[in-house]
């Protein structure tokens, strides 16, 4: 079984040692599962789009995850066009290889005008998931959650740079992701 993992800044791991995709793989490995990971630190949903063929297609994964929507929104991609280049790249992996596809959300925010922007992503890929049947995982619901039952601040997952997950932060997207991977395998 073959794993692939797509996506931006925290997907590509930007500022820790071990990102959560390491995680997966450390996790999966050893049943035999390969997790690749084609996230490079700033692209967004377009470069998804353009690199397609080079870092999605040869590799014909069991498993798609798709994890956008930070990148966009702070380089200013249109809701619309995020939207449309999901679909794009969910259509396009169906047509090819008929992977289950998993679309991830990203962390909360403290600054409500920075949380308002990215919750306009988090609702995109809710829409998206439930129109064209794929796994959503609300990161960011699960996070909200975790901060509030520890007594923790936001800060204390994150990186100087708030679009960033810390070490702490990785391991909790790891363990979410790996939960609704879990219940699919």
């Amino acid at each position: 079984m073959r794993i692939l993992v797509r996506g931006g800044s925290i997907a590509a791991g930007v500022g820790v040692a071990r990102g959560y995709v390491d995680i997966v793989r450390e996790r999966y490995s050893p049943r035999g599962m390969e997790v690749i990971n084609r996230s490079r630190p700033k692209e967004t949903s377009f470069e998804g789009i353009e690199t397609f063929p080079a870092d999605i297609e040869p590799f014909s994964p069991d498993i798609l995850i798709l994890h956008f929507g930070i990148d966009d929104a702070f380089s200013a991609v249109y809701r619309s066009e995020f939207k449309e280049n999901l679909v794009r790249m969910i259509r396009r992996a169906r047509a090819g290889f008929r992977p289950d596809i998993f679309l991830l959300t990203s962390h909360t925010f403290d600054d409500p005008h920075e949380m308002d922007a990215v919750d306009i992503y988090y609702r995109t890929i809710r829409e998206v998931a439930a129109d064209l049947p794929c796994g959503m995982v609300p990161v960011h619901t699960a996070w909200a959650g975790y901060l509030l039952e520890k007594g923790l601040p936001n800060v204390s997952l994150l990186q100087d740079d708030v679009r960033l997950p810390n070490d702490e932060g990785h391991a909790l997207y790891a363990a979410v992701l790996t939960g609704y991977l879990d219940r699919s395998l």
